[in-house]
Parts: structure tokens; C-alpha cells; sequence
């Protein structure tokens, strides 16, 4: 009997996680296409809205860190289920950063209103932030009815954010040529496109960690990634 209370208590407590974890997740979807609308509309406020949004998945991923502590701390979990635990802490670090990304897609957004619209580009980046956004989407069903197969598919589909964002490099170094006016905007744009492309990285991390949990084993192939050639490094330093 004891032992029966002790595996239903740890049950009820990483359900628990995983409504955050699921939770976490849609609102991160919801600030990608978000952050992307607001760039297409020029919307200002929604753009706003993103950015204060990202302290809520903020708060949630360290509740979810707060409690799988406490879940290791008390329930001693097994080998299989302490596997369980570290791919949850896994995947809402790659949540919280992808959140990270969004804002700082909706900073530029503020910026980018300011300035003449780069014809198409706008509409280009919203379709590679719905690519990203099925992405997630798909990888969190994954996980939650541990299907390696559907992580395989999502981490596979990484490939196609790639050449979008080459596809999109190429644009904007055209227009920089072709109009020295349009550099400002177009260096914010890269920076878009490369954010939205680092997105699909941690969706495919999460993958990754779907097929670990379900496996036992990390994929050993190398997933295929388009040739970025060469580009500006615009790494996020603001959080």
C-alpha cells in the first residue's frame, strides 16, 4: 500500500509538470505567430503584447523547475522515470528560449514600423514562423503520446527552415544592393529570419530529447541542414 501511494503521488506530480509543460508550449506557439503578425500588420501594440507576454514563459519554466526539484528530491524517481524528469527540464529551457526569440522579434517590430516597408519580406517571415509554429506543435504532441516517429518527422522538417532562411539571406542582400536605403531594414529583417531559424534548432532539440525519452538512445545520424553560406552573426544577448 505504501508503495502504491508513493508511485500515485509521483504520477500526479509529473502530470502536474506536464500540464505546465503543455501549457508553456502554447503560449510560446502563440507568441510566434504573434511576433509575426505584428511585423506583417505593423501592429505596435500586439508586437507589445509579445514582449510583456515572455515574463508568463518565463514564470512557467521556473515552476517547472521548482517542481521537478522537488519531484527528484521526494519521490526518488527510477531510471526510466528520472529520464522522464531531465527531458521535461529539457524541453522548457528549449521553450524558454525559443519565447526569448519571439520577443526579440517583436523589439525589431517597434523598430522596423519606424521605417519603409522591404516589399514581401514581411509576409515571407510569417511563413516561416507557421513552418516553426507546426513544428512545436507537433513536437509537444510527440511527447506527450511518446511517438519517436512524429519527433523523427519534426526533427527531419528542421531542413526546410533552413532554406527558408536562405531563401531569405539571398533576398535581403539583393535589396541592400539594389537600394542602400533598404540596409537598416534589411539588417533587422536578417535578424528576424535568423531568430525564427534558431527556433526550429530548439524545436528540433526538443525532438531530439522526444526520441531520447522514448528510445533510451540519442539519434546518431546528423540531421541534414541546408548551407547557410555566410551571414551575420546576430546571436541574442538581451533575453
Amino acid at each position: 500500500m505504501p508503495e502504491r501511494h508513493i508511485v500515485s503521488s509521483y504520477d500526479r506530480d509529473l502530470e502536474s509538470i506536464q500540464a505546465t509543460i503543455m501549457k508553456m508550449g502554447g503560449l510560446v506557439e502563440a507568441a510566434i505567430l504573434d511576433a509575426a503578425t505584428s511585423l506583417e500588420e505593423r501592429d505596435e501594440e500586439l508586437a507589445e503584447r509579445v514582449r510583456r507576454g515572455d515574463k508568463a514563459i518565463d514564470a512557467l519554466e521556473e515552476k517547472v523547475n521548482e517542481e521537478t526539484v522537488r519531484l527528484l528530491a521526494l519521490r526518488q524517481p527510477s531510471a526510466g522515470d528520472l529520464r522522464t524528469v531531465l527531458t521535461v527540464m529539457k524541453i522548457s529551457s528549449n521553450l524558454e528560449r525559443i519565447g526569448d526569440y519571439a520577443k526579440n522579434m517583436a523589439k525589431r517590430t517597434g523598430v522596423l514600423v519606424q521605417m519603409q516597408p522591404v516589399d514581401g519580406s514581411s509576409g515571407a517571415i510569417r511563413r516561416m514562423a507557421k513552418t516553426v509554429e507546426a513544428m512545436l506543435k507537433d513536437v509537444l504532441d510527440s511527447y506527450i503520446q511518446r511517438d519517436a516517429e512524429l519527433a523523427t518527422d519534426v526533427r527531419m522538417r528542421d531542413e526546410e527552415v533552413d532554406q527558408m532562411y536562405n531563401a531569405l539571406f539571398r533576398e535581403f542582400l539583393t535589396f541592400m544592393m539594389e537600394d542602400p536605403r533598404n540596409i537598416t531594414a534589411c539588417m533587422h529583417l536578417h535578424f528576424i529570419a535568423k531568430n525564427i531559424e534558431r527556433m526550429g534548432d530548439h524545436v528540433t532539440a526538443i525532438a531530439e530529447q522526444v526520441i531520447y525519452l522514448v528510445t533510451g538512445t540519442l539519434p546518431e545520424d546528423s540531421r541534414p541542414k541546408a548551407n547557410r553560406g555566410a551571414y551575420i552573426n546576430p546571436e541574442v544577448t538581451d533575453g
